[in-house]
């Protein structure tokens, strides 16, 4: 009982506490000093608060249930949701409202009173425009007066999160087209123990013993040992920056955002070995709908890593990489690019993705890095499709 009355207690709202105050001044000022008309106007501010109370009776047992045919979508799908109110009592319930919290909104529902076993079943439209997590609920009833002297809410139903990924497109195969040739090529680099065999040469001092070539030495009289090619590693780096200062405005980073769902998606279904980074966070590349998961919560950040403190970071903990993409806008200085570039060990192909919401689209080499222009997510489809010579 006692636990009760606290529970009504706090019911009552600052201003609820304020008009009973004012009822009890006016009648004791109305009474002490003979005056009808405070006497009167401190009884019907009396009423009003004896009628919101009143809001409170009746018992309060619902079974609310909300749910959501889908967890996931893509920006700029809308979603629909249920709240199934149900009275599993054998007792009439009292009219209620049910507030369900979809984001920074409210979708609000008033229940009618339910008898006993009864139910009904609401449903709300969810507006995915944006790319985010969208959280929905918990659900909740609220009873309360018109004029807002009392307010009892009663949490009900759990919370979801509604993922809004980003928008991504369908890119060639790494095993084809741009990123191909960017790894395709032969390196020079040669190595006396790997795969790819090259030449034989005369033995050296510190050379190693085991890669002596017994057969060509027994030809030539000279020690002769094997040469080979390095092989060339097979790690893709997807970078992208969430630095406020790299990008002109929200379209610019979100195409960034896009871009960069887009290579990890297609570096996973290739079986690639692929890292993503978002400034300091690594997102996880075991599937695509985990990769388009971390992607749906990352957002600028003034104090973020810029595309150069993040080149640094990703070249000092990412090993055997082949080709880094970094991800930023318009407003990241080319210089800053160039830097990013000479960050990285030799041998990484290293490819600054500009997006610029209209801009047109080129591919074009700047100092030690390809500078590749998009304009809309399509531009990085066409883009890679080509060759690094196209």
């Amino acid at each position: 009982m006692s636990s009760r009355r606290t529970r009504l207690l706090q019911a009552v709202t600052p201003l609820g506490w304020g008009v009973a105050g004012c009822a009890a001044a006016l009648l004791g000022a109305g009474y002490g000093l003979g005056w009808a008309e405070l006497t009167a106007i401190g009884w019907a501010a009396a009423v009003l608060v004896v009628g919101a109370l009143a809001h409170l009776l009746g018992q309060s047992g619902h079974h609310i249930t909300l749910t959501l045919p889908v967890d996931r979508v893509v920006a700029g799908e809308r979603v629909p949701g249920a709240v199934d109110v149900h009275n599993p009592t054998g007792r009439r319930l009292a009219a209620v409202t049910v507030q369900v919290p979809v984001g920074a909104g409210v979708a609000e529902f008033p229940m009618p009173s339910l008898a006993a076993r009864a139910g009904i079943n609401e449903v709300f439209v969810v507006p995915a425009e944006r790319r985010g997590i969208i959280p929905i609920g918990p659900v909740h009833t609220v009873r309360a007066d018109p004029v807002g002297l009392v307010r009892l809410e009663t949490v009900l139903a759990q919370r979801i999160d509604l993922y809004v990924h980003p928008r991504t497109i369908a890119i060639p195969s790494m095993s084809q087209g741009f990123v191909r040739d960017l790894e395709g090529q032969p390196t020079r680099d040669l190595t006396a123990s790997d795969v790819a065999f090259h030449a034989l040469r005369e033995y050296q001092s510190g050379d190693e013993r085991r890669s002596i070539h017994w057969k060509s030495t027994a030809k030539t009289g000279r020690l002769m040992v094997r040469q080979y090619e390095q092989t060339r590693r097979s790690h893709l780096l997807v970078a992208l920056s969430l630095a406020t200062g790299d990008f002109a405005d929200d379209e610019e980073f979100e195409l960034a955002v896009s871009a960069a769902g887009s290579l990890g998606i297609r570096a996973i279904r290739d079986a690639r070995t692929v890292s993503v980074l978002a400034s300091s966070r690594q997102l996880s590349t075991l599937t695509p709908t985990r990769l388009l998961d971390d992607l749906s919560g990352v957002d600028l950040t003034p104090d973020a890593d810029g595309v150069r403190a993040l080149s640094r970071r990703a070249a000092a903990a990412v090993d055997g990489l082949s080709v880094a993409f970094l991800l930023c806008g318009s407003a990241t200085p080319l210089a800053a690019l160039r830097a990013s570039a000479a960050g990285f060990p030799l041998g990484v192909e290293v490819v600054a993705v500009v997006c610029e919401p209209g801009a047109r689209p080129g591919l074009r080499r700047a100092g030690g890095l390809s500078l590749l222009t998009i304009g809309f997510l399509d531009d990085l489809q066409h883009s890679l499709a080509r060759g690094a010579a196209a």
